[in-house]
């Protein structure tokens, strides 16, 4: 089976395995898995911040790290297309009683910094007012776009000037940082918080880590516990996590590398239109009467993908080589001259 529905269908390697199984435990909730707290000082030292927290899931993260910036009754500014907003079951709002004011993404992704500024709620006893501003980066639902430092600097600019926090959702910050070719300590530097996932070009089975000031960090733990997201033994997630860290970063741009393999193989076929690809997502719309009897036909040749629609996404990442690529362009002239 080639899986190009996410780069979360990853399975651990035998190495993760092998890691999981030898992991030292001990109690998280109470600060004593040695595992978690080596993943956590880990993530933290490669970000350049002070502290690290794990979390169960990307959307268990961001909640705790919106959570820990606002209280209820306060805003944050959010994209339209970003998974805080689409994504994540509208926890900000309907458990943390926090008011998103939605802006309109561009096709890169980013929001318009003056529509930024002025979309900022001063304190008063009629607003609800602004107390951060998040962004996604890469930008999952515009084609895995990449957001530049500088861009991140400048809304960096304008939450200082009006004393707001900067959060990440940075899901798959290591994409762009690979595509980027910047380190992520140097891309995120300005930033005050930030959500990575574990399981994602990772390529651990499970677990995101938020990273941040001490403070931070602090009440990020308070959170998590308040949520349900204390777990004790999660040397066992931990063990996994470094591995992806230490070994797995390296070869994202492999699964880049095939993407853009993948896109160009696309773009032959007419039936098919490709978007600008700049990681490892590749988006494509399908111009047939019947998008759904393509993926019928590529899913009984063993091809699965993100196909809902006519607009589909196929994710690369580390369980799929350059063969498979080759195969799978192969499979889809073959379905499609059987429409």
């Amino acid at each position: 089976m080639k899986d190009f529905r996410s780069d979360t269908v990853t399975l651990p390697t035998p190495e993760m395995k092998q890691a999981i199984f030898d992991a030292e435990l001990g109690d998280d909730v109470y600060g004593e898995d040695p595992t978690v707290n080596e993943l956590e000082r880990l993530s933290a030292e490669i970000f350049g911040k002070e502290d690290a927290v794990l979390v169960s899931t990307g959307t268990m993260g961001n909640l705790v790290s919106i959570l820990s910036h606002c209280q209820r009754g306060e805003q944050i500014i959010i994209g339209d297309k970003c998974h805080i907003y689409r994504a994540e079951a509208g926890g900000i709002a309907s458990l943390g009683g926090i008011v998103p004011r939605i802006l309109k993404n561009d096709d890169d992704g980013t929001m318009d910094l003056n529509e930024i500024e002025s979309n900022i709620e001063p304190k008063d006893v009629h607003r609800a007012p602004t107390k951060v501003v998040a962004l996604e980066n890469t930008a999952n639902v515009v084609g895995g776009k990449i957001l530049s430092k500088e861009y991140m600097d400048s809304v960096k600019q304008i939450c200082d000037k009006n004393e707001l926090q900067l959060h990440i959702d940075g899901a798959r910050i290591f994409n762009a940082s690979v595509a980027l070719e910047m380190p992520v300590s140097e891309l995120t530097k300005s930033v005050d918080s930030l959500t990575f996932c574990l399981s994602k070009g990772l390529g651990a089975p499970v677990g995101s880590v938020i990273v941040g000031n001490k403070e931070f960090i602090n009440d990020a733990r308070k959170w998590r516990k308040m949520v349900g997201g204390g777990m004790r033994q999660a040397g066992i997630i931990a063990a996994a996590g470094i591995i992806g860290i230490n070994n797995h970063y390296a070869q994202i741009s492999k699964d880049h590398k095939n993407a853009k393999l993948l896109s160009e193989g696309l773009k032959r076929f007419k039936e098919i239109t490709v978007e600008e690809v700049q990681t490892n997502l590749v988006f494509f719309s399908i111009n047939t009467e019947n998008p759904g009897l393509l993926a019928e036909k590529l899913k009984a040749k063993d091809v699965l993908g993100g196909n809902g629609g006519s607009r589909w996404r196929f994710a690369t990442h580390y369980g799929i080589e350059e063969q498979d690529i080759k195969d799978t362009l192969n499979i889809f002239e073959q379905s499609i001259k059987e429409l």
